[in-house]
Order: structure tokens, then C-alpha cells, then sequence
């Protein structure tokens, strides 16, 4: 009797892991959902699909994009946070998945309890621009305009809540000026407007941005982290433009629901490690300003959680508020 018992428990205990050793031994066995939290044509979509499509040829199964956009990037991130923790559904973790959890107090998911982190893949800064219409040449020359024609000046934002919305009060705040949000559901529309001259300015990445810079329909005005960029150095950050204690650096990573089997975990974390070494995906990554991560899930869960310290004290220093 007692060795039924024994062995019954045996069974009971090894079965979970059996079936996580088994489950990474033919993972992927189909295709990956990979859901980005924002709309097509931006940096996240960009970082996704280069990494999806390398994943792709590495393991002969689809890595999908989905893109799920809305609410500051929490429809998505709670599609990822309720699906089955069996690594078939992953998120692109953009820096807002750290500021959410101050910026919106009551999330339906928690991001450091429901999500096991993978890798970070990489970080960069955000370019800060205008419409050349609007005749300022630096962040100085906007502060000055600002404060002569308070609120009347306009930025917009990919949505509420959105890394370019907080980056405008976090410089509204900083630089004591007052200037009109305009949120939009995603960076396409928001940036039409700007070009048209609708809207003054706005922040996003050197994909979406660089070729209207270079073409002259948007003026560069500073990027937003505290050293410039190797790939804009030209272009002064707002640190230096008067505002050392300013620092917008975005980032992106790779999570999955908090109970994947970790086997399936470290599968995931080798093959977007292996994807983000590749030359080619590199010098794509590093021409757009990216700065390659590919950390550890240990070290990318201690890095989140200080994100989420860090990014706090930005929504409250700067009193930035959901629409």
C-alpha cells in the first residue's frame, strides 16, 4: 500500500516536468502568435517582424505579428497576460509596460506576477520634432515660443498613456511650458498631421521619423536620452539642450505568460539571442539607433522591475495623466 501511495506521488510530481522537458524538446512544434501592443509602421512593429521573420527561418515554423493596439498598450499586453502559458504567445514589452503600472493604478494584469520575462532586445532614444512651419530650429527656440503663446502650441501622441505622450509632459514639466496634447491611435495619424502642419510636434523612433527628416518635411530638434546617438550625432539631446536631468531612453523586450514551463523559456531566449547576433539583423537594429540587448530573463526581470521604480517617479514628477 504504501508503495502505491509512493509511487502515485512520484507520478503526480514528475508528470509537470516531463511534459516541460518534452513540450521545449518539440517546441515549436506550430506557429508562434507574437502581439505587439501598438499599430503597423513604427519601431515595435519593425523590431517585431525582423525578429519574427529570423525566428521563422531558424525554426521552420511561422512567428505571426499580431498587432493589437489601444489603451496605452494594455489590449494587447492582457491578451498575452490570459493566454496559455505554453509559449505559443509571446509580447513585444515596450517601455510602457513599465510605465503603465503607475500611469494606469488599475491594470487587469499585474507585470511582473502574470509574465516571465525572456530578453531584453534592445533600447534607444526618442527623436523630438516639428513641423518646419512652426520656424524653431532648437529646443531652446520652442521653450521661448511655448511660453509666448501658452497652449497654443500642440504635440501629438500615439494614444494616451503612450511613450510619446508621457516624453511631451515629462518636457512640458521640465521646461515649464504648456503645450496641447493630441493623442492618436497610433503613430500614422498623428504624424500625417504633423507633417500637414496641423499639429506642432511630436516624438518616434528613427525608423518613423529619419526619412522625413531627411527629407525635410519635419524638422530634428533633440533626442531624448542623455548621450546623443552614434547614428544622429548631430542631433543635440534635450540633456544638453538645458535639461540635464532629462532622459526619454525607450526600450523593448520579450515576455510570456508567467507560467510557461522555463525549459520553453530558455528555448525562446536562445533563439531570439541567436536572432539578435546575426550581422545583418544588427546592422538593421544599429542603423535605426538601437542598441542591442540580449540579456539574460534574470537580468530583463531585474531590469523591468527598476523600470518600473524609475518610470514611476517620471509619470509623478511630471504629472502625467491617461486621456
Amino acid at each position: 500500500m504504501n508503495k502505491r501511495i509512493a509511487l502515485v506521488w512520484m507520478f503526480a510530481f514528475s508528470t509537470p516536468l516531463a511534459f516541460a522537458a518534452d513540450s521545449a524538446g518539440d517546441y515549436p512544434s506550430r506557429s508562434v502568435r507574437f502581439i505587439v501592443p501598438y499599430t503597423p509602421g513604427a519601431i515595435n512593429d519593425f523590431i517585431a517582424r525582423l525578429t519574427a521573420q529570423k525566428l521563422t527561418d531558424a525554426w521552420g515554423k511561422q512567428v505571426v505579428v499580431d498587432n493589437r493596439p489601444g489603451a496605452g498598450t494594455q489590449i494587447g499586453t492582457d491578451i498575452v497576460a490570459k493566454s496559455n502559458p505554453d509559449g505559443y504567445t509571446m509580447l513585444l514589452a515596450p517601455t510602457a509596460f513599465a510605465v503603465n503600472v503607475t500611469l494606469y493604478p488599475k491594470q487587469l494584469y499585474d507585470p511582473t506576477r502574470d509574465f516571465a520575462a525572456v530578453t531584453q532586445i534592445g533600447s534607444a532614444p526618442y527623436l523630438f520634432v516639428c513641423n518646419p512651419q512652426l520656424q524653431v530650429k532648437s529646443v531652446k527656440d520652442l521653450v521661448a515660443l511655448a511660453k509666448s503663446k501658452p497652449g497654443q502650441l500642440s504635440y501629438a501622441s500615439t494614444g494616451s498613456g503612450g511613450s510619446a505622450h508621457l516624453m511631451g509632459e515629462m518636457f512640458k514639466s521640465t521646461a515649464g511650458v504648456d503645450i496641447t496634447h493630441i493623442p492618436y491611435k497610433g503613430l500614422a495619424p498623428g504624424l500625417t498631421d504633423v507633417l500637414a502642419g496641423q499639429v506642432n510636434c511630436t516624438f518616434g523612433s528613427q525608423v518613423a521619423l529619419g526619412g522625413h527628416i531627411k527629407s525635410g518635411r519635419v524638422r530634428a530638434l533633440a533626442l531624448t536620452g542623455k548621450v546623443r546617438s552614434k547614428t544622429a550625432p548631430d542631433i543635440p539631446t534635450i540633456a544638453e539642450s538645458g535639461y540635464p536631468d532629462f532622459n526619454g531612453t525607450g526600450w523593448w523586450g520579450v515576455v510570456v505568460p508567467a507560467a510557461t514551463p522555463k525549459p520553453i523559456v530558455a528555448k525562446l531566449h536562445a533563439g531570439i539571442v541567436h536572432t539578435l547576433n546575426l550581422p545583418d539583423v544588427r546592422e538593421k537594429l544599429v542603423s535605426q539607433g538601437v542598441e542591442i540587448g540580449a540579456t539574460t530573463p534574470e537580468q530583463f526581470s531585474k531590469f523591468i522591475a527598476e523600470e518600473i521604480v524609475r518610470w514611476g517617479r517620471a509619470v509623478k514628477a511630471s504629472g502625467a495623466k491617461p486621456d
